[in-house]
Parts: C-alpha cells; structure tokens; sequence
C-alpha cells in the first residue's frame, strides 16, 4: 500500500487515505469494533451491500457535473477494482460494486489524480451536494448556481461540525422558480432568486422523504448569497446538538423541526450566530471556471431513420440561454451503464462540447453546450453507443434504486419491475414518450432512495403474508405526488398494497381511467379531483391475496422463490457506544483539535474540541445505562448524574463548560483556551472511569 501514500500531492487527502487503510488493518485484525469501522468507512463513501465480502463505493460528484477526465478515471477505477458497471444514484453520484474491501484506499488514491472524493458520500454527514443538471444554461434561471454549490460543497468538506452528526444531512439547489433540484424534499433546500439587483437564494429547511416525508418549511424567503455558508453552518451545529441521535427513525432533521417547531429553529439560530466564524462568506462567481467549448468544423453526418430522429429531438433536446447551443439529454436506463460506452461517451464531448457532462437526479445524463448545427452528429454517435432512446425526463424514463440487487436494506426488487413497466408503456402506451407529466418512480423500501413518495406514480418494495404465512414479494402503489415549483410539492398518498407481479396490471389500469377520465388534466390535478378512495375502490381486486400463483411468489428478475432478507441499514452509520472506544474518540479528537490550532483554524479546533467534551460526557452516561439520544441530552444529563453529585469535580455546570462554543467568537484566544478545558475534562473523566473499573 506504500504508493498511494507517496502519489497524493494533497496532505490532507493522503492523511485520510492512510487513516482508512490503517484502520481496514485494524478491523481485519480484529483490533476495530466492526459498528465503529462501519461508521469511519461510510465517512468514506465505503457502503456494505447485499452480497456478502463486497463493498458498494459511492463516487461523491458536487451537483453532478463530471468532466472528461474525470469519467475517464472513474472508467480506469471501475474497471480495476469493480465490475465495468457505473451506476448513477438520484443524488448525482456515481456507484459501482463488488469492490473488495482492502482494495478501496488505492482505489480513493487512483480517484483523487482527477480530483475526485469519497469523503462523507454515506454516513453521518453532510451528503453530495445537489444541483438542477441545467444549472448555468437553463433559459429560465437568474443565474448560475454552481458556484454557490460548490462553494458549499468545499466548506462543508471534512468541515468537523458535519463529520459526525445524528443522521445524513441532504442539500439542494434549484436553477430557477421550476425547482428542478427539489428543494421541498431537502434538510436545506436552495432556489435561485434576484432581489433589488443581489443575488440570493429562497431557503427551505426541513424537508425528508423516507417512511414519513415532509414537506419542508419556507425559512426565508429571500437571503443573500453570502449569508447561506453561515446559515447552512448554523443550521448544521443545531441539528448537531438537539438531534435525536438513537432512534434511526426519528434522527433527521424533519423530525427536529416538527419536535421544536419552525420558530423555536429560529431562536435556535439566533443563539448560535456568535460560534460562527463567518456574519458573511462572499461567494466570488466570476471566478468559477467558464466552459471551454470545442472548436471544430461540422462533420457531414446522413441520418438513416429520420422519423426516430425527430422524435428523439423532440424528447431529449434542451434548450439553453447560450444562444446557438443546446443541451442532449441522454436516458440512461435505471441509471446504468458501462465503462467502455462511458469512455467513448467523454471522448465526444472533450472533442466536441464543453468537455463535460453532467449526471441528473432521475439518473440520466444531460451534455450541455452543444453546437445545434452538431445535433445530427452527435445523434449518429451516440446511436452507436445506444444513448438515443427517445423519452428523457418522461414518463417512460423511470427512476428506481438498486432495491434487493445490492442493497441490504431491499425488500423487493426495483430494478426488474422497472424494467417491466417501460416495456409495458415502450410496447402499450406509445404516447407517453413524449408526456412528461407522468413521473414514475421506484423504491425498493421504505427508504425512498428512488424518491417513489414524490412521484406521481410510485411503486414501494414490501412483502406480503399469505393465511398461510407464505411470503410473497409485494408492491406499495402511491399516487398523487408532484413538485409544483418555487418550493412547493405534494408527497403521493399511499393507496394500496398488491403482490408484486401485478405491477404492470396496476400501472395499465392507472393509466387507462388517465386517458378516460383525465380530461387533459395534469395527473396530479387528476388526482386530486378523483381521491384517494376513488383509486382504492378500483385497484381493490388487484390486493387479493387469496388467489395467489405460484408465479406471484417469484419478484422480478428472479428465478427462485422469494424470501425476505433485510440485511443492516448502513445509510445512518449506527455506531455501538464502547465506553473505552468513545474515550479513545475523545483522544484522537483533542489531537485533531491541536492540529487544526497550530494550523490557524480557530473554528475548527473549537468544535473538534467540543465534540470531544460530549464524547467523554456520552462515555460515563454509557457506562450508568443512561440515554444519549441528543448531544442538549447528554450534556443536561452529566449535570444531573456526575456533577451534581459530586461525582467530577468541575469548576461550573457542564453546560456552562461545553457550550462556550456558543457564547463566544471563535477566536485564536478562546480555542486555545478551550482546547485546554476539553483536555482537563477528559483527564477527570478518565480518571473517574479508570477508579470505577478497580473497584468494580
């Protein structure tokens, strides 16, 4: 493993490369709790799948924007280390699986020569930051929000106030009022606007699919563009601190809005503004890098079927602001597909666009900058790469998670009836190629990672029991989702539970009552004006599960019986509280501290001291058996169970102690100062525990 700590010019980069390598040594040798290397690992982008021995490795892409020698990589990595496949996630990032697990630092070493990471794409963290794919040419935007995510996505990257928090923490930004980057359904969700000459954003907090989705609270209504670093910061150390952080199923940020409500997250924020080392953080967007768009003379190109030509142009062509250019969208079936098309795929637009592509949250691809005297060509190109399937962004280009291919937490498959479904509407519904109203989405559980709750048709993977206790694969039909714009959507309401197999006869019945009683409305108004019972009553016949064949317990895809096999969630990063291994925590973060304080990074050594304090608080709570579900928790209840009694001696209250990162600057002087009380707090600590275990 010597090479890769030599070739990574970036000594933050290789010091992380080496800590994973370092601590995969240690799992193998059974030195590392497994729930403890499970967390560090998905800080790292490594995610267990289904298979036993494998590794899923989740590729963290900022807004979805690749560059050519940037997939080139990924093609080099995939086929190093995985199988060739590439597989774009509705987060923008790309996956790729079956990686052995001690192979994956030489694998994050060989991506970080093109600039490429896997830190925080899983885990606790701050996630990949998203983007409408049309950001910078999009007809209709004030103005390029890329800048402003990535400014975002830099900030945030290893930024300790987002390293370890209760769960996952998702942001977006949308290019314009149509919110394509789906604010509503984001813990922070960003769109677009210009108010009396500035830039800024509308700001949406709060929102969460998954088994309970909320619609996410207005926060503002308009805040500058530098205000939203301090903002998402502040935002960040509140979830941090009073964020469920045992229950799995409450420990998102939706939940702490409901608990505290919109207004009590206001105060919240308003108490921490001082801790902030920033009232402002300037975002400089002339300084993003500008397109350099290929020059080149036109080919010569015969187009052999015009008829599917045209109709492809009127599906996957996208207009852009740049006048004399558009965008090709390419529909990437299940948001799959292979290295050597990916390779040929970045050769055309290095050689004639912008050298670039960006990767869409319904698992597509969009090429911008694309010269429209060159849209013949590019259509003879990517035919030979079978890119020119006819329906980007419509209603035969449906989304779904990888559901029981790979993912542990799969119930049932999403892929394989996915599959079925285009072909139902390819072969049945011709029509709907060209419709993109009907969104159709696919999750294999109640985790909406193919965002099944917000479609206006979606499909959830469950199971169902017969009288007989026989398990069948089973299918949740939602109806009635949809994004409104600026902000505003409607999460589908779930209608009826059938087996699996009548997927198709579902969609078919669905679709025909559409076309007869639609009346050319939008789906969702359709849906609206019917109801919920309305579609009950009709789908009912297709719930019964006393006629079940043989066929209905075999999912799609599958040859064998179906059995129901959940394996463990990682996406929470849930980490076993070890008394001795939290300590040890406390440790590593004190020296983290220290380095980051002689690197001049005042806020960063403060926080990395206060999570130690509440490390070495969580620690003795642990060992009393006491909760420690919220960091307010644990530092209201070592007052009340070690303090108070006299237990550790402190010079004030614990709060007092630990939440001076909230009354005061994040100042050279008051790190220092800090620093030196979370090392007497763990020393007393220690030496209270250690007394314990000798006269245990």
């Amino acid at each position: 493993m010597q090479s890769f700590r030599t070739e990574i010019e970036n000594p933050v980069v290789a010091k992380d490369i080496i800590e994973l390598d370092a601590k995969i040594r240690q799992f193998k040798n059974g030195k590392l709790d497994e729930e403890k290397f499970r967390s560090l690992r998905l800080a790292r982008g490594v995610y267990g799948q289904r298979q036993e021995g494998v590794q899923m490795i989740r590729i963290k892409l900022p807004y979805g924007k690749v560059s050519s020698s940037q997939l080139h990589r990924i093609c080099d990595v995939s086929d190093e280390y995985s199988t060739g496949r590439l597989h774009i996630t509705t987060r923008q990032d790309i996956q790729i699986h079956y990686v052995a697990l001690e192979r994956t630092p030489e694998l994050w070493a060989q991506l970080e020569k093109d600039d490429i990471t896997l830190r925080e794409a899983c885990g606790n963290a701050v996630r990949n930051v998203t983007a409408s794919e049309t950001a910078g040419i999009d007809v209709d935007e004030p103005f390029d929000v890329s800048p402003y995510a990535h400014a975002v996505f830099q900030y945030f990257l290893r930024n300790p106030i987002g390293q370890e928090l209760g769960r996952k923490f998702k942001v977006s930004f949308s290019a314009s009022d149509a919110d394509t980057g789906l604010s509503y359904m984001h813990d922070l969700g960003f769109i677009a606007k210009i108010e009396d000459g500035v830039r800024g954003f509308k700001v949406m907090l709060g929102g969460g699919l998954g088994s309970q989705p909320r619609h996410a609270d207005e926060l503002y209504s308009f805040l500058a563009a530098d205000k939203i670093v301090p903002l998402m910061e502040g935002v960040i150390r509140i979830f941090d601190r009073y964020g469920e952080r045992k229950s799995r199923a409450k420990a998102r940020m939706k939940f702490l809005i409901k608990e505290i409500g919109l207004e009590g997250f206001k105060t919240l924020l308003t108490e921490e503004e001082k801790a902030i080392p920033f009232e402002k953080f300037p975002i400089n967007a002339s300084e993003y890098p500008r397109p350099l768009i290929a020059e080149v003379p036109t080919p010569k190109v015969k187009i052999a079927d015009k008829k599917a030509f045209t109709q492809w142009k009127k599906t996957n062509i996208i207009p852009q602001k740049q006048e004399g250019y558009v965008a090709i969208g390419i529909k990437v079936k299940l948001g799959d597909f292979f290295t050597d098309k990916a390779r040929l795929l970045a050769d055309l637009v290095d050689n004639y666009a912008a050298s670039e592509i960006r990767l869409s949250l319904r698992q597509n691809i969009l090429i911008p900058y694309v010269k429209e005297a060159l849209v013949p060509f590019f259509y003879q190109e990517l035919e030979k790469l079978g890119f020119v399937e006819a329906g980007y962004n419509k209603a035969l280009d449906i989304t779904a998670c990888p559901g029981t291919d790979t993912c542990n937490l799969g119930i049932a498959s999403s892929t394989g009836i996915a599959d079925e479904l285009e072909r139902v509407i390819s072969e049945e519904y011709p029509q709907y190629i060209n419709n993109a109203d009907v969104v159709i989405k696919i999750s294999g559980c109640m985790n909406a990672c193919g965002q099944h709750n917000m479609a206006n048709i979606g499909f959830q993977g469950m199971s169902v029991r017969t009288k007989d206790k026989l398990v069948a694969p089973a299918l949740q039909v939602l109806l009635g989702g949809g994004n409104f714009g600026n902000g505003n959507g409607r999460f589908a309401d779930k209608v009826i539970k059938i087996p699996s197999k009548r997927g198709p006869e579902a969609l078919r019945w669905i679709l025909d009552d559409f076309e007869a009683n639609g009346n050319g409305a939008s789906f969702v108004d359709y849906y609206e004006e019917k109801g919920e019972h309305y579609f009950y009553d009709f789908l009912k016949p297709l719930g019964n599960i006393d006629n079940l064949t043989q066929e209905d317990f075999i999912d799609w895809g599958n040859t064998e019986i179906y059995k129901k096999e959940i394996g463990i969630g990682e996406c929470a990063g849930v980490v076993i509280d070890l008394i001795a291994t939290l300590l040890f925590e406390s440790e590593e973060k004190i020296a983290t501290a220290k380095e980051t304080f002689e690197a001049e990074k005042w806020a960063a050594s403060i926080y990395y001291s206060y999570t130690s304090m509440i490390n070495t608080a969580k620690a003795l709570l642990t060992a009393e058996d006491k909760k420690t579900n919220t960091h307010a928790g644990i530092i209201r209840d070592f007052d009340t169970y070690f303090v108070a009694e006299g237990k550790i001696a402190l010079e004030t209250s614990f709060e007092i102690l630990a939440l001076q990162l909230k009354t005061n600057r994040p100042t050279a002087a008051f790190a220092k100062r800090y620093l030196e009380d979370a090392e007497v707090f763990l020393g007393r600590v220690a030496a209270y525990r250690q007394l314990e275990l000798q006269h245990a």
